[in-house]
């Protein structure tokens, strides 16, 4: 079935950087961040860096998406921050406030892909270990009692503390369940 086409708007207008006290917080912002989600994003602007701006809305001057990004560069000493700057009504921050995290969390993992690219991955930071940990084992891989398709370890090192949650693998970052 074709879907009809329609010509859509740009309502990127600017884009720049700046400390992160200059961005005001949204009001009718709905998302909480937890504490691990925190310590992740931490350790990977630690790790790699900014990778994608926060969006304000010239309008209204508020935060559209990037509230936790924001909170961060404030902990890091007022850090700058990369932005793009939209224009939008406050009808229309509303509904991109509303939808936008939800329709990214629509997409699904492609376990076989997955496994690919955590391959590749590794992370000194505790917080990203964890959420790479936690996505593996939410997609099926590496669960507890790892299936026959998980990293083989070369050595496993017996001095792993009692009250470790996790073991790391010292090839490739993956962590599992103790």
């Amino acid at each position: 079935m074709l879907m009809e086409q329609t010509a859509w708007r740009n309502r990127i207008v600017g884009e720049g950087v700046k400390p992160a006290s200059q961005f005001v917080v949204n009001e009718k912002n709905w998302r909480v961040h937890p504490q691990a989600q925190r310590d992740a994003l931490h350790g990977a602007l630690n790790e790699v860096g900014w990778v994608a701006p926060v969006i304000e809305n010239a309008r209204t001057g508020c935060l559209v998406d990037g509230h936790e990004r924001v909170w961060q560069a404030l902990q890091n000493n007022d850090a700058p921050v990369p932005y793009v700057e939209v224009d939008l009504s406050e009808a229309e921050e509303a509904y991109v406030l509303a939808t936008l995290d939800p329709i990214g969390a629509m997409a699904v993992a492609d376990s076989a892909k997955l496994d690919e690219l955590l391959r590749e991955v590794q992370s000194g930071e505790a917080g990203v270990q964890e959420l790479l940990g936690e996505l593996a084992q939410q997609a099926g891989l590496y669960a507890a009692g790892a299936s026959s398709d998980a990293p083989e370890f070369r050595e496993y090192d017996e001095s792993v503390a009692d009250d470790v949650e996790y073991i790391t693998c010292p090839e490739c970052g993956h962590k599992w369940p103790k």
